[in-house]
């Protein structure tokens, strides 16, 4: 006859069951957050003007890597430097056709890979971004540009990390395209059978760090985004106290440059606001 486990050894095997369950929904958390692709599309020469390749380290010692597109030659906006927070997926080399937009209005762009994503080496995580977006602003100061002229572009969940990291570093612009508000509010969305805000652990809490965002920030998002709600951006531009504007995109949430003409009106604009300081509103 099967004899009943003992007290301690069913114990034991709910604290390991525990601990199984929550390993895997970290796991689970970690993957449906971060989605870096190692293989490159696009070599950066793509775009037919000179481009540096840059390495360098953040501030924990992790390896990086970018490519910096120097402004337009007399550009009167050539002292503007665009330091690129791309989203959750792929690298650099899928974000050369916005990047040939944003050239448009004559600024220098900066891309660069995260942690772990493209040929930089690491794992990616909240911390992690926040001190690799550091790095490159820190790398675009050596260049010559000072924080008050340095824009934070922040794609999708690049959005999270440019506003943290504009915060921090004080810099002169703040462009969201397609953002959240929250991790764990996207993730309720997405998941509404899981306890996505009791068990989220990844924040980029976008929302509640914009009220102190002081400078001028140009929302970007478009009614066709099937990832992200455009209810995410309505939330963050009401929350914007600073200068501010609202730019209603077309397409979907990975095509941001289906009415071209309106995304570099866009983001004139913000350029605008950081040479007036005074707010051109919707």
């Amino acid at each position: 006859m099967k004899q009943p486990l003992n007290r301690r050894t069913r114990i034991l095997l709910l604290t390991c069951g525990l601990v199984v369950l929550f390993i895997m929904l970290r796991y689970f958390e970690h993957s449906q957050v971060y989605h870096p692709g190692r293989s490159f599309d696009a070599t950066g020469a793509e775009l037919g003007r000179p481009f540096e390749q840059v390495h360098f380290k953040s501030g924990d010692g992790v390896d990086l890597h970018g490519w910096f597109y120097p402004a337009t030659t007399n550009s009167p906006n050539a002292h503007i430097g665009l330091v690129y927070c791309h989203g959750n997926a792929g690298n650099i080399s899928h974000r050369l056709d916005t990047c040939r937009a944003l050239l448009q209005t004559g600024m220098a762009v900066f891309l660069f890979d995260y942690r772990g994503y493209g040929k930089s080496s690491g794992r990616p995580s909240e911390e992690g971004t926040y001190l690799d977006a550091q790095a490159a602003c820190a790398w675009m100061r050596l260049k010559g540009y000072a924080n008050t002229n340095l824009i934070a572009y922040g794609e999708s969940l690049g959005g999270g990390i440019a506003t943290e990291v504009l915060l921090r570093e004080k810099l002169g612009g703040l462009v969201l395209q397609g953002t959240f508000t929250s991790v764990p509010d996207l993730g309720a969305e997405l998941f509404p059978w899981l306890p996505v805000r009791w068990i989220s652990r990844i924040k980029y809490d976008t929302l509640s760090k914009l009220p102190k965002v002081t400078v001028p920030v140009v929302v970007l998002h478009s009614r066709g985004d099937e990832i992200i709600g455009y209810h995410h951006s309505q939330k963050n531009y009401d929350a914007i106290k600073s200068p501010k504007f609202f730019c209603e995109l077309q397409g979907d949430h990975n095509n941001p440059l289906e009415d071209r003409k309106s995304f570099v009106e866009a983001i004139n604009t913000l350029l605008t606001m950081m040479a007036t300081n005074a707010p051109a509103g919707k």
